[in-house]
C-alpha cells in the first residue's frame, strides 16, 4: 500500500483568510488568556509589518494596530480539517484523520482511477491550492512514515521499503514523532540521526527505553502494522460563517454565500451525491433567524448553479435586521446523477441546459411562475396537453405522432395540391363535458414539404373540405 500525507501547515490562518473578502490584509490570529494575549499565527501581510508567532498582543499593538484579529478556534479547525477530509474521500475510500492538521490518504488503489502519481498529485495540488489550504505531500508505504517525512520534505515520494528506509535513517531524531525526553536522552548518548539508532543493538534499546520507543520504530520502517480509523462523510451539511460586520445589503452577502457554496459543492462531490434542498439561516443581532429554503426540482451540485439560484431567493426577500452571520444547513442529500451529454456536444458554449434554465427562471420568477405542458388524458388535441407544475409528471393515452404546434382554432385548408400520407384517424369523443366532437383526421404534406394534421368533421356536409389544426416541426 501507498500512503499519502497531505500536511496542512497553517490550517487555522487558511481556514480564516478564505472567508474574508481581501486576502491581502494583515491578520494575526490570537489565543491565550485576557491577561496575556499572545499571537499565535500571522499572515504575510502581517508579518511584514514586523509581527510574528508568539508575539504578545501588547508588544505587537505597540508596533502597529493596521492589522485585523480574530480569535484562534480549535472547534473551526476541526471543522475545516472534516471539510478536507470529505474532499479527499472523493479520491481515496480510506482517509484518516489520526493526526491534528493532516489527512492520511490511501492511494495505491486510486492510481489507475486519476493516474500516475505525478498527476494525480497535480491534481491535489491545484485543487488544494484552489480552496486556499497551503499544504505540503509526501508519499511512503506506511502512514507512520509518511508523516515523519512531511516533517522535512514537500513531493518526496518513497514508493520502495528501500527507498522509505534509506530517506528515514537521514531524519533527525528530534523529527521522527519520539518524546521530547526520549529524543533528548538520545541526543545526550551523541545519537542524532535515526540511522545512528538503529546501528544500536536492538536488547541495549529495549533495556534503556520504553517499548513504546521500539514498537515506533517498527511501525516507521514497516515492521509493525498501524491500525487507522477511516473517516466516513455525514449525511448531512451544516456550516457557518461570522461576519466581521453587521451587514444590511443583500450584495454584502453575497460573498460569504458563494464561499459556503463552494463548501458544499466539494462535500457534494466527496460523498458523491447532490443536493435537493437546503436552507439558509441570516443570522441577526436580535430576533429569530430569516431562514431562505432553496428548494429543486433534481439533484444539483454545480457550485455556480447553487450559488445563482441561492442568490434569486436571496434577492426575493426582506431583510428584518441586520445579519451577523450567515449559517447553511443541507439535509437532503441524495444520489447524483450526472446529465447525459452527447460525445460530441454541439450546444452553443453560452447556452444552458434546460434543467440548470428551469431552476435560473424559478428562482428568479417563482416556483408558480414556470411551469411545462403536460399529457392530458383526452384523445381531443385541443384537450390533450394542459399547463402544469413542473415537478408534475404525466404520460399521454397514445404513442401515436401528434404535432407540436396547435393552433388557436381549427382554420380551413385553402392550399391546393396537398398530399394525404396517413388516416383517416376517428377521434369521438367529448360527451361528457359538452364538447363532443366526431371527426376523422389525416396526416397531410404541402406542396412545399409541410406536414400537417387536418381534419373532418363526420356528417358536416358533402364538400368535403378539410380543417387545419395543426403543424408537424
Amino acid at each position: 500500500m501507498l500512503w499519502a500525507c497531505v500536511l496542512l501547515p497553517q490550517l487555522a490562518l487558511d481556514g480564516v483568510m478564505r472567508r474574508r473578502a481581501d486576502p491581502d490584509e494583515p491578520l494575526a490570529l490570537v489565543t491565550g488568556s485576557p491577561q496575556r494575549r499572545v499571537l499565535q499565527t500571522v499572515n504575510p501581510p502581517a508579518r511584514a509589518l514586523g509581527l510574528h508567532a508568539g508575539q504578545s498582543l501588547s508588544a505587537a499593538q505597540a508596533m502597529t494596530r493596521d492589522f485585523a484579529m480574530v480569535d484562534y478556534d480549535a472547534d473551526e479547525v476541526e471543522r475545516w480539517q472534516q471539510l478536507l477530509a470529505a474532499w479527499a474521500y472523493r479520491f481515496s475510500s480510506q482517509v484518516s484523520l489520526k493526526y491534528p492538521r493532516v489527512l492520511m490518504m490511501e492511494i495505491e488503489s486510486s492510481l489507475g482511477l486519476f493516474g500516475p502519481w505525478p498527476v494525480f498529485e497535480k491534481r491535489l495540488r491545484d485543487e488544494l491550492t484552489a480552496m486556499g489550504f497551503s499544504h505540503r505531500i509526501v508519499v511512503a508505504p506506511n502512514p507512520a512514515a509518511a508523516r515523519v517525512l512531511a516533517n522535512a520534505h514537500d513531493g518526496f515520494a518513497a514508493t520502495t521499503r528501500e527507498a522509505l528506509h534509506a530517506a528515514l535513517k537521514q531524519m533527525p531524531i528530534e523529527r521522527i514523532g519520539l518524546g521530547r525526553e526520549v529524543a533528548t536522552a538520545f541526543n545526550r548518548m551523541g545519537l542524532y540521526t535515526l540511522h545512528q539508532v538503529l546501528a544500536l543493538p536492538r536488547n541495549t534499546l529495549a533495556r534503556r527505553f520504553p517499548a513504546l520507543v521500539l514498537q515506533h520504530l517498527d511501525t516507521l520502517l514497516g515492521d509493525r502494522a498501524m491500525a487507522l480509523e477511516c473517516y466516513l462523510p455525514p449525511d448531512y451539511f451544516d456550516t457557518r460563517i461570522e461576519l466581521n460586520f453587521d451587514v444590511e445589503s443583500h450584495q454584502a452577502l453575497l460573498f460569504p454565500l458563494k464561499r459556503l457554496l463552494s463548501d458544499l459543492a466539494v462535500f457534494l462531490a466527496g460523498r458523491d451525491s447532490g443536493v435537493q434542498r437546503f436552507v439558509l439561516h441570516l443570522e441577526h443581532v436580535e430576533g429569530p433567524d430569516t431562514q431562505v429554503p432553496v428548494g429543486l426540482l433534481s439533484a444539483e451540485r454545480e457550485a455556480n448553479m447553487l450559488f445563482e439560484l441561492a442568490r434569486g431567493r436571496l434577492e426575493q426577500i426582506q431583510v428584518p435586521a441586520p445579519v451577523r452571520a450567515v449559517r447553511l444547513v443541507a439535509r437532503d442529500l441524495p444520489r447524483f446523477v450526472p446529465t447525459h451529454r452527447e460525445l460530441f456536444d454541439e450546444r452553443p458554449q453560452q447556452a444552458l441546459p434546460w434543467e440548470q434554465l428551469r431552476e435560473r427562471l424559478r428562482a428568479r420568477l417563482g416556483d408558480e411562475a414556470v411551469s411545462e405542458l403536460h399529457a392530458h388524458a383526452d384523445h381531443r388535441p385541443e384537450c390533450a396537453w394542459q399547463p402544469g407544475s413542473v415537478a408534475k409528471s404525466s404520460h399521454s393515452l397514445l404513442a401515436v405522432p401528434r404535432p407540436g404546434w396547435l393552433l388557436r382554432a381549427p382554420q380551413p385548408l385553402t392550399e391546393s395540391g396537398v398530399r394525404i400520407l396517413a388516416g383517416p384517424e376517428r377521434i369521438e369523443s367529448g360527451w361528457w363535458d359538452g364538447g363532443d366532437v366526431r371527426r376523422d383526421y389525416y396526416l397531410i404534406e404541402t406542396r412545399s414539404g409541410q406536414r400537417a394534421w387536418a381534419f373532418q368533421a363526420v356528417g358536416g356536409g358533402e364538400d368535403g373540405s378539410l380543417l387545419l389544426q395543426g403543424w408537424f416541426a
